[in-house]
């Protein structure tokens, strides 16, 4: 087992400008190759874990439980701070406040929780649908008067963008850290404008999420740095990597 970082250093790593690179992990071993490429955080992907756990598309179908499990053991093999991909905290308000107490146990420094229906879907998926707001201030809420270390990080995701608008997800935004998000975070933004002015609109902690093959333009670290994002998740570089070496290497197995 690792040495674990204490917690309050990701709260010290996700302040605007920063840019933190998050590499997504969905398993030890990709933990720890993070670890050896000499990355100081991770972001543990509920996509990957789908694609990799049940070989689906992410659509809500990996349980808290099955979600815990890989947070433990992606703990035991990785010493910096981990932001947990949690969906929609699997329920209602009550549910979230669970889900929680699930992980932070597990070992998450920081819990993202989305805006979106159950079952949710990748965030980079047409189709979404979200929540009333109200109800998500509700689960941000429960999720901050349940954490026992105040340096668990609670970030509020909006999926707002393309049910509601962008100026809606914006509103949303503002409202989730009202009600006690340390960080939010405006999924699939489409244009660079939009990447832009999300930091402006929203002066403390902002993540954003760059997937391959997803709707948000992708950019050079330095300039999301530039713009003001605390933190950069590159949700799907690993397991697409590593997806195309299995597919090369069989393919010439096959010859």
């Amino acid at each position: 087992m690792v040495s674990h970082v204490p917690r309050h250093e990701l709260r010290n790593m996700l302040v605007p400008g920063a840019a933190l690179l998050l590499p997504g992990v969905a398993n030890a071993l990709a933990a720890r190759v993070v670890a050896d490429q000499g990355f100081a955080a991770a972001y543990v992907t509920g996509a990957g874990i789908a694609n990799t756990f049940l070989g689906i598309p992410d659509v809500g179908l990996v349980t808290v439980s099955e979600l815990a499990a890989h947070v433990a053991a992606i703990r035991e093999a990785f010493a910096g701070p981990l932001v947990v991909d949690a969906d929609t905290g699997f329920g209602n308000a009550m549910n979230v406040a669970r889900t929680v107490q699930l992980l932070e146990r597990a070992g998450a420094d920081a819990l993202q929780i989305e805006d979106q229906v159950f079952p949710k879907r990748c965030g980079h998926f047409a189709g979404k649908a979200v929540i009333p707001g109200t109800e998500m201030v509700a689960k941000i809420k429960a999720a901050v008067d349940t954490r026992r270390d105040r340096d668990l990080l609670i970030i509020a995701r909006t999926d707002a963008i393309e049910p509601e608008g962008y100026f809606a997800a914006i509103e949303r935004a503002a409202a989730y850290r009202e009600a006690g998000a340390d960080v939010t975070f405006v999924e699939a933004p489409t244009s660079l404008e939009q990447i832009a002015d999300i930091p402006r609109r929203l002066p403390w902690p902002q993540l954003i999420n760059i997937v391959i093959g997803g709707r948000t333009p992708e950019l050079p670290n330095a300039k999301l740095k530039e713009w003001g994002y605390a933190g950069v998740i590159y949700a799907n570089v690993a397991l697409q990597s590593a997806l195309k070496g299995m597919q090369a290497a069989l393919g010439e197995l096959r010859r």
